[in-house]
Formats: structure tokens, sequence, C-alpha cells
């Protein structure tokens, strides 16, 4: 794969999409800024097939996340022969991430210990799995059975919320003892966005972002994002809440879109969260946005969805997320 492919494969990806839910998925932004992201190789993490005729027939893409720990599968085609060979690809790829794991955390044994090494590194092995990710749209009839003959289950699922907007959105009020920093001009705010980040998330495998500078890095690389759109909230001069957010889809939906929204756990029941959502719903109204998107995990293990929900927010779009464990 190669950046140039973005384009042809945002139509696909739309046309795809659109056939199934009436409306595509991804913005062809949001396509391309994917594989403009640092975090992926297109040399080894992605994959285009051609049909005899030179015409577009699927694509993929495999990209290690969490330090190696998952990869996310995004995969496309309506044919289930290519649709199998990508998977495989996928899985070819998830087992050198795998090995790449063990070998980095091998500890080479003194001389005349190599039994001892071969068991210690069979132990090592065991944390050294890859959890792969494949999403799919939950009206989709073909991926799933492809994914069940490769050993694949469902293991939860993710919602596509939206809310639209029926006039001007007020902004909420601040809650109490709360100071509010919008836009994160310096390295110093975005270090504290990313803290906590971090700590939101701790308690969700798969979800925690990458290291800092790789996580700035990314956000940089992103034609849709700027630091203006990062708010974090304080409470006695920490951070404790944050949302990021992007135009992903502006030029498909005219919606803006809650990338990540986070408060740390020792934080929570202030309300934080809800103002948080509602900042987001009347800067999106403010800026002329028929309504906000945002994507949220059924199994999140904070109350996320009803607060969504009881904000006004449906989804419009679920994915199963089919999983698979690698081991090296």
């Amino acid at each position: 794969m190669a950046l140039t492919d973005a384009e042809l494969i945002a139509k696909r990806s739309a046309s795809y999409a659109s056939a199934l839910l009436g409306f595509p998925k991804h913005s062809p932004e949001d396509v391309a800024n994917y594989l403009r992201d640092p975090g992926i190789n297109l040399a080894s993490d992605a994959w285009v097939v051609l049909d005899p005729d030179g015409a577009f027939a699927g694509s993929a893409t495999a990209v290690p996340i969490t330090g190696g720990t998952h990869l996310n599968v995004d995969i496309l085609s309506t044919n289930p022969i290519v649709l199998d060979w990508l998977l495989t690809q996928a899985e070819h790829r998830a087992r050198a991430v795998a090995a790449e794991r063990s070998q980095a955390r091998a500890v080479g044994p003194e001389a005349g210990r190599s039994q001892t090494r071969e068991v210690d590194q069979e132990a090592r092995a065991v944390g050294d799995e890859v959890v792969v990710r494949v999403g799919v749209i939950r009206q989709d009839r073909v991926l799933p059975g492809v994914l069940a003959a490769h050993g694949f289950t469902v293991g939860t699922s993710t919602h596509r919320m939206r809310i639209t907007f029926d006039g001007p959105v007020p902004a909420p009020a601040v809650p109490e003892g709360v100071v509010v920093r919008r836009g994160a001009p310096d390295e110093a705010i975005r270090r504290a966005a990313h803290s906590v980040l971090m700590k939101a998330f701790a308690d969700q495998p798969g979800t925690l972002p990458r290291p800092f500078e790789d996580w700035a890095a990314s956000r940089e690389s992103r034609s849709t994002f700027d630091w203006s759109q990062v708010t974090v909230v304080e409470v006695d001069g920490r951070a404790v809440g944050m949302t990021e957010c992007n135009h992903n889809f502006v030029t498909t939906d005219n919606c803006g879109y809650v990338g990540r929204l986070a408060v740390i756990p020792s934080a929570r029941g202030r309300g934080l969260a809800k103002f948080l959502l509602r900042n987001a719903f009347a800067t999106d109204a403010a800026a002329g946005r028929t309504g906000t998107i945002l994507h949220v995990d059924a199994a999140n293990p904070t109350p996320a969805v009803a607060l969504y929900t009881r904000a006004g927010m449906h989804p419009d779009l679920t994915s199963d997320i089919w999983t698979k464990t690698i081991h090296p």
C-alpha cells in the first residue's frame, strides 16, 4: 500500500459502508490521516489487492498498538477469497510482532545454561501474545464467516454515537472548583492531557494511548486536527479530565467528532464527563455543525454509554469486534 492509494480506498470504503448502512463510515480525510500516521508502516502493515484487470479487489491494514500487545486490523473487500488472503497476511504480521516482542524481552543467560534459557523464553513467551482485533459492521454478512473460519470470535462491540442539534446549544456551566483550559498550545498542557488519558484508560487493555512523543506526532500528522481542539479540566491545579476533538466527519456529515473523552478515576462522579461532552456539543454547534459524533466500546467499564444516551446521543452504527490471540 502507498499513501497514493488513500483516495481509492476511501471511495471503496464509502461504497461498501453505504451499501450496508446508507452512509459512509469514514471520510476521505480520515482514511488519508490513518495511512499518514507515523504509527503505521505501509511496507509491513498494509496491503492492496488488485484483480487481473488491475481494478481494486481489497485492502487491509494491520497496525500494532499498545507496544505490540494488540494489532488493529481494518479489512475491506466483498470477495471471500480476497478477505481470506488479507486476513492471513494480518495473522502473519501478528506472529512477527509477537516474535519481536518475545525477542526484545529475552535476556541472554550465562554460557552453559541453554536449557534454562529455553525454559525462561517459553515462560516469557506467554506474555508476548498479540490480540488481533477486527471491527465488522454488524450488517456485514460476508466477513464474519471468514473470521470464524480463521478462529476469531466476537469479543465486544462498539457504537458510533451521534446527536443532531435542533438549534443553538448553550455552553454548559463550569462545575464549581474546576478550571477549564481550552487548547493545548505548549508541551506542558499536552503532556497533562496525555497523562489524563493514561490514567483514565489504564484498566482498559488495548485502549491506552501511545507514549507521549508518538501520540503527539500522530496528532501533528492529521489534517483534521489542531491543538486548539484539546480541552483540559483541572481541579486544585491538577489535570483530571480532557477531550480531544477533530474534524474527521465535517465533509461527510457536517459533524464534530470527539476522538477521546477521559476523566481520571479519582475525579469521577463530579459531573466532569458530562461537562466535557456538552462543551463539545456547544463548540460544534457554534461552529455551524449539525451534530457531534463519537465512538464508545459497549463493554466500557465506566458508565459511558449511559452518559452519552442521557445527553441525547444514539447509535447509528454498531461494529462487532472479532478477536484472536496470536502467540510467537
